[in-house]
Formats: structure tokens, C-alpha cells, sequence
């Protein structure tokens, strides 16, 4: 099956695709990198039709692949922010964002 066959593992853009390709996930980050960083409630309200389960499941996997960060405030309400990282910006750039 050639180089990239059943036994030679996942290459990096593989696993930046699978991310990416999610539906909503490119509208999150477009309206992060345009808006900056965005409560999640803001967040919600821009990215119009989507659920706040399906919005936390992206953010949760943007975050743990390191597109995006959390910020937690003990406050109450507790404000949680979310922005693009430097890794993303550099991926913006790359896709000539």
C-alpha cells in the first residue's frame, strides 16, 4: 500500500486533519482569530446553531491538540475565556491566512 500503509503509524497532518475536518471546528477558530480571545458564552452566541454540547466537545479537542487555550477565573459565574495559540497562528499563516 505504499510509505504511508496500514503499519507505518499516523503522520502529523493526519492527526492536524482529523481536528480540523470536524464539523464547526473551522468556523471556532475563525471567529477566535477574528473576535480574539472570547468567553464561552459570547463564543456560543457568534457560532450561530450550534449546541453548547457540541461547542464544549471542539473546544475540548482544540485545546488538548493545542490550537487553543483555557482560561479558567474563579469567579462567580466562573468566566472561562478561550483563544488561539501561538501553534495555530503559525498555521494560520502557513495556510496563508
Amino acid at each position: 500500500m505504499g510509505k504511508h500503509g496500514e503499519g507505518s503509524g499516523p503522520c502529523a497532518i493526519h492527526g492536524l486533519l482529523e481536528v480540523l475536518a470536524r464539523p464547526w471546528t473551522l468556523y471556532i477558530l475563525w471567529v477566535l482569530s477574528t473576535s480574539g480571545p472570547t468567553r464561552f458564552g459570547a463564543l456560543r452566541r457568534q457560532v450561530e446553531g450550534i449546541s453548547s454540547r457540541v461547542l464544549t466537545e471542539r473546544l475540548r479537542s482544540l485545546e488538548q491538540g493545542g490550537f487553543i487555550y483555557r482560561e479558567y477565573e474563579p469567579t462567580i459565574p466562573p468566566a472561562v475565556t478561550y483563544g488561539i495559540t501561538k501553534r495555530m497562528q503559525d498555521i494560520g499563516s502557513v495556510l496563508g491566512e
